[in-house]
């Protein structure tokens, strides 16, 4: 062992490695503040210059940009309520609130802070136990992975953040977004129309890109002499008061990072789901849950938290048997192929010096995601200097790049603009956003899954209860199911219990 540290060590102190992480990080960094250019979309970019590099170093590469990337979606949603990637949507109501009451600094700095801290939580996790927690997750089947699905779902009446019908009325709409194209079983069109473009349904990047930052250029557009509630950004100050917030919400960091560990050991769910989820449970068991998307700052927290930790949890099942745990990993494995490594069982004993130097890089990544996130905010800070007049233009037009970026589609920034138009019409009727994303993300999972538990099983519905964990997994969806009888069931038994 100590002689494959050894090498692992020497492997990471090549200068050639150092100078590719600075590069990754700064690229990372770019596309994850801007708009619909998504971590998957900057690691498919980086394949071809990953053909003249080592192993190792094209890992370092993936690694620091993918770190960077999911961080930087943070910055404006914070500061222009745009979630620069997916991962970022579950808590940007509460960064801009937060942001608008003069906390800008303050969310910033947790957001570095947090997502350093998630980072580092999910690499040590990796490195402790990537073999024991791969085999718990190769047993989920179609039944877990339907309840998984239903659970984040429920957590719709813990996301919004006004009345349960009209949260309930959102995801509907997002569930009802998730079923346009092909059926997923019969390849069957539904919704489309006669439109070859909705064969493949609504992607929900541009859904999410004009939900949260079209809609918010309409807001500003319809009241041209509101100013900017965020004027300005003190990068100096980012770190002041975040000691505190993570000591306060220590045991929060702590839950968020092990779900979001855990779900990215789940294949095919990747940091968005996990950051939901977070919410979710943060709301559950937060004492002041009234206050979440409304400017509160454990949501950010938490979410931030898992988003990162769950990178490396996508690599666990990767590494271990060869199984994408999210489309980076997917690329990732290419990768390897690419360069004569095999990944599976075998790799921890061909290739250890790799894997502990791959290790290594995911602590170091979110170690220099510090100082490099505090260059970023600085950036950003700049941003707002820019007079309205170009500013708001400026964020319609990364907007729609980067819509139109994901499948060089003019369809998509139509769906885009469609979507802004619908956000805005929402938020105006004190309909909650967040939840349709939600929709949009979690739909195609519980379909898929429902439908093959039905098919495998014949139609027999007992058998979503026939395992533990899916059994577990159930009685959680079924007690959030029955949330809003709780304060009711509570007020009785209160009056019971007084004396007359």
């Amino acid at each position: 062992m100590a002689e494959s540290l050894w090498a692992a060590l020497w492997m990471l102190a090549n200068p050639t490695v150092w100078g590719v992480m600075f590069l990754a990080s700064v690229y990372g960094l770019f596309v994850g503040a801007m708009p619909g250019l998504t971590a998957t979309m900057a690691t498919a970019l980086l394949v071809p210059f990953t053909f003249f590099m080592e192993p190792f170093t094209g890992l370092a590469a993936i690694v620091t940009m993918e770190a960077m990337a999911i961080f930087a979606g943070d910055i404006p949603a914070a500061l222009v309520r745009i979630p620069g990637t997916p991962s970022s949507a579950a808590y940007t109501d509460d960064s801009y609130q937060l942001a608008k009451k003069g906390k800008a600094e303050l969310v910033l700095g947790v957001d570095v802070i947090c997502s350093a801290i998630g980072g580092i939580m999910g690499a040590v996790v990796l490195m402790v136990a990537a073999t024991a927690l791969a085999e718990v997750a190769i047993h989920f089947t179609s039944f877990e992975y339907f309840w998984l699905g239903a659970l984040g779902l429920s957590a719709t009446t813990m996301v919004g953040t006004g009345s349960i019908v009209k949260s309930a009325l959102a995801i509907l709409f997002g569930l009802f977004l998730s079923t346009i194209g092909l059926d997923i079983t019969l390849g069957y069109p539904r919704f489309t129309f006669g439109s070859t473009e909705l064969l493949n349904g609504v992607n929900f990047i541009p859904a999410m890109i004009g939900l949260f930052g079209i809609s918010e250029v309409i807001r500003n557009v319809t009241a041209p002499h509101r100013p900017f509630e965020i004027t300005q950004v003190n990068h100096r100050q980012i770190f002041r008061g975040v000691w505190g917030v993570v000591s306060k919400y220590r045991w929060n960091i702590l839950r968020s990072g092990a779900i979001g560990t855990f779900i990215g050991i789940l294949p095919g769910a990747g940091a968005d789901v996990a950051a939901w989820l977070a919410y979710g449970v943060s709301k559950r068991f937060s004492k002041t849950p009234e206050e979440f998307g409304k400017g509160h700052m454990e949501p950010v927290v938490d979410a931030g938290t898992a988003n990162n930790a769950c990178l490396a949890g996508d690599w666990v099942p990767a590494l271990v048997f060869g199984i994408p745990g999210d489309a980076i990993t997917a690329i990732v494995i290419g990768v390897l192929f690419m360069k004569g490594v095999r990944p599976g069982p075998l790799i921890f004993e061909q290739q250890r010096p790799l894997l502990y130097a791959l290790y290594l890089t995911f602590i170091l990544a979110n170690i220099l995601m510090i100082p490099f996130g505090y260059l970023a905010v600085w950036a950003s800070a700049k941003m707002l200097k820019v007079s309205r007049s170009i500013l708001l233009p400026g964020i319609l037009i990364f907007c729609i790049v980067g819509a139109y970026a994901i499948n060089n589609s003019f369809f998509d920034v139509g769906v885009m603009l469609v979507m802004g138009v619908v956000g805005f019409l929402f938020e105006a009727n004190g309909f909650p956003v967040a939840p349709v994303v939600l929709g949009l993300v979690l739909g195609p999972i519980v379909e898929q899954n429902f439908m093959v538990s039905m098919i495998k099983t014949r139609w027999d519905l007992t058998q979503f209860f026939s395992r533990p964990a899916a059994a577990i997994l159930a009685v959680l969806t079924i007690l959030t199911w029955l949330a809003p009888v709780y304060p009711i069931l509570f007020r009785r038994f209160a009056r019971s219990a007084s004396p007359a």
